[in-house]
């Protein structure tokens, strides 16, 4: 029952209070908009430094009630109420719409799970770091591997996580003081480079409808990818035109059906080929296209308000050539998708040094 969570970042520490703060929502999506209003800020020139705080406490309810909760991210009374663990069963539906348009295999959903976990071992932050996880028990059909909604089960999902995560954002101008006093290049420190925000319908049966001739399932992710791309001088993820290319990307793989979804969308192959990229080892650390080196949401942990933060942290991480066991080699532009509710709010940050 606790509101005016913004409020909450002056109680860190006494020094905090007479800060302005400011609290933002979109769902699993909340982190990223919170990051897109600060930019904002900093660009109207109100300030010179924001800091984005992503946070979740996500274990202090039983599993159903806090799938209840989470419910209210999609339309609550047409799509969540009653229903236990509704999100399993909407991005279920993803999965059943690309079978039904192009077909999809369990055995390459098993597949992004293994890849999730296993670059989560390569992360000291991962919250299953230690677990243990291969393609054989994410294609099992047994207890251990229990159906959770639809064709999700539990080798499919994202974890319940309890998450913080802070970040700053600065002006030009400000940042250019940060390193002439450290004595480093201006150009050494990563930008954002673009962005994309889009909004669809709340209803996952209205976007399906809505997209039933488009090329790509769910349209307004694909423009949101492109958008950050175009803002960041990037035509597509190869460089195919011969300029900057994405080397590097952290998705929003809440379960192993919008992972598979991103692969297509951020133009990895061509719609609904997805699975060409996942046999080829296209998304492994040192593949074609790195996804989630970081082991995303299935390996890392989803702190649903701190996903979207945490993303940003680690393409940062990545273009710094920070972030040790699982650094992608030559990373300069890495890309995020954090999505809110069934696809429905959809955010990308094009993150890279020059």
């Amino acid at each position: 029952m606790q509101g005016h969570l913004g409020a909450f970042f002056t109680e860190v520490d006494p020094v905090f209070s007479g800060l302005p703060t400011g609290r933002h929502e979109a769902a699993c999506a909340s982190g990223s908009i919170a990051l897109l209003a600060a930019s904002a800020e900093i660009e109207a020139g109100r300030y010179d430094l924001q800091a984005v705080v992503g946070i979740e406490q996500m274990k202090t309810v039983p599993a159903s009630l806090g799938g209840s909760y989470l419910g209210t991210a999609a339309w609550y009374e047409k799509e969540a109420e009653g229903i236990d663990f509704p999100f399993p069963k909407l991005f279920g539906r993803l999965g059943d719409e690309y079978d039904k348009r192009y077909g999809l295999a369990d055995e390459h959903l098993a597949e992004i799970s293994r890849l999730n976990y296993d670059n989560a071992k390569l992360n000291p932050n991962a919250q299953t770091r230690t677990w243990y996880m291969n393609k054989e028990h994410a294609l099992a059909r047994d207890d251990m591997n229990a159906e959770v909604g639809g064709r999700i089960r539990l080798a499919d999902c994202s974890q319940v996580t309890d998450g913080a995560v802070c970040v700053f954002l600065a002006s030009r101008e400000y940042a250019t003081k940060y390193a002439t006093a450290r004595g480093i290049n201006l150009s050494d420190i990563p930008r954002i480079k673009g962005w994309g925000h889009n909004t669809a319908r709340l209803l996952f049966a209205d976007k399906v409808r809505e997209s039933r001739e488009a090329e790509y399932v769910l349209p307004h992710v694909r423009s949101t990818i492109t958008s950050a791309m175009a803002r960041a001088g990037i035509a597509d993820v190869f460089g195919s035109d011969g300029g900057e290319q994405i080397h590097g990307i952290e998705t929003h793989d809440c379960f192993t059906t919008s992972e598979y979804m991103a692969i297509d969308h951020f133009g990895i192959t061509a719609p609904g080929e997805s699975w060409k990229a996942v046999e080829d080892g296209w998304l492994e650390i040192d593949g074609k296209t790195p996804v989630n080196p970081s082991g995303g949401l299935i390996g890392a942990g989803h702190p649903v308000g701190a996903t979207g933060v945490r993303q940003l942290l680690d393409a940062h991480k990545q273009v710094t050539e920070t972030a040790g066991h699982y650094q992608i080699p030559g990373a300069r532009n890495v890309q995020t998708l954090n999505i809110g509710g069934s696809g429905t709010t959809s955010v990308s940050f094009v993150v890279g040094v020059d």
